[in-house]
């Protein structure tokens, strides 16, 4: 058996990161895709080689040879698609941030629920070498029990941290849910799931420091896992400085990394450091769909389940409430 995919919002994120891996990996072929845009629709198939193209999101849904659904709209419309796809009984992979807010995408879990129908969130770094091989020393104890997590995403206005689009919507709540928080942080938070589990107690506090534009630029999070362990997160995006990095210290050592920057692991470990690289990936997504594809032929347990995504999303909003 092939998955068969189809795109809706065949855009930036797409070209590069996501798209070209649909054909790349075992059991699976991009068959068609869509835009509200008829013309850069029919240029992105041309150039992919996909053999058909759209501009109306239900014509791809009810194409027979389309058995699988790619959501990669903004985040506005993820609810529309996403049950949509579901209701003409296909399986989804949904974009992060999974919806606006937690209420859509609590939304969209009872609607998975209802149909029965496999969904797949894109919080792809969880499928990445890097991140595997921190859940491995994570699970292994190789820091001792981890006690506490810091993190920092701090950037200047119109940094090159975010995908560049011709209209940026990511600054625009009423289709992203937020600002650069809510494109970025979902990566963050979810790994942080997948790295500890269930959140217990989340605060937070978000504001617009600078009045660039409507969306709140700074924000500020605590969360302790049920296993106690507790994250510090801050995130600014018109600050002139750059750092993006992420630290886990245990009884016994301690884990440095990058989340968004291709950077090395570095491990800490009675006063002494070990660096572990990583090949950087041609496309990003690639692993991740690799195993939704053997997910929705039911070879393999779910990457990232929609209730998952819920907890990221119902994260987002607390810490931003």
């Amino acid at each position: 058996m092939q998955i068969s995919w189809g795109i809706i919002g065949c855009g930036n994120v797409t070209e590069v990161k996501s798209g070209p891996a649909f054909n790349k990996v075992p059991d699976s072929k991009l068959v068609a895709v869509m835009r509200r845009n008829g013309q850069k629709a029919e240029d992105y198939a041309r150039r992919h080689r996909v053999s058909k193209w759209y501009d109306d999101a239900e014509q791809l849904i009810n194409d027979p040879e389309v058995n699988a659904i790619y959501v990669a709209t903004p985040p506005s419309s993820h609810e529309e698609y996403a049950i949509k796809a579901m209701k003409a009984g296909k399986p989804v992979y949904l974009e992060k941030p999974m919806s606006t807010d937690a209420s859509a995408a609590e939304r969209i879990a009872v609607m998975a629920k209802e149909t029965g129908i496999k969904v797949s969130i894109a919080h792809y770094r969880r499928q990445q070498p890097l991140f595997l091989k921190i859940k491995s020393l994570l699970d292994e104890k190789a820091i001792g029990e981890p006690s506490l997590v810091t993190l920092r995403c701090w950037q200047p206005h119109q940094s090159d941290m975010i995908a560049k689009t011709d209209e940026n919507w990511r600054l625009d709540p009423s289709i992203s849910g937020g600002g650069l928080f809510h494109d970025l942080s979902p990566h963050q938070l979810d790994l942080m799931i997948y790295f500890f589990g269930k959140p217990k107690q989340s605060n937070g506090i978000a504001f617009n420091a600078a009045g660039i534009y409507q969306a709140d630029d700074s924000v500020s999070g605590q969360i302790v896992f049920e296993n106690k362990v507790l994250f510090n997160g801050s995130w600014c995006f018109t600050i002139d400085k750059k750092e993006e990095w992420c630290e886990i210290v245990g009884t016994a050592g301690s884990l440095r990394f990058s989340i968004f920057e291709h950077q090395p692991l570095v491990i800490e470990r009675g006063g002494k450091e070990e660096i572990i690289s990583f090949d950087k990936l041609e496309h990003v997504q690639q692993p991740m769909i690799e195993a939704v594809v053997q997910y929705f032929l039911g070879r393999k347990e779910n990457p990232c389940s929609v209730e998952e995504g819920v907890e990221v999303m119902r994260l987002i909003d607390k810490l931003t409430s």
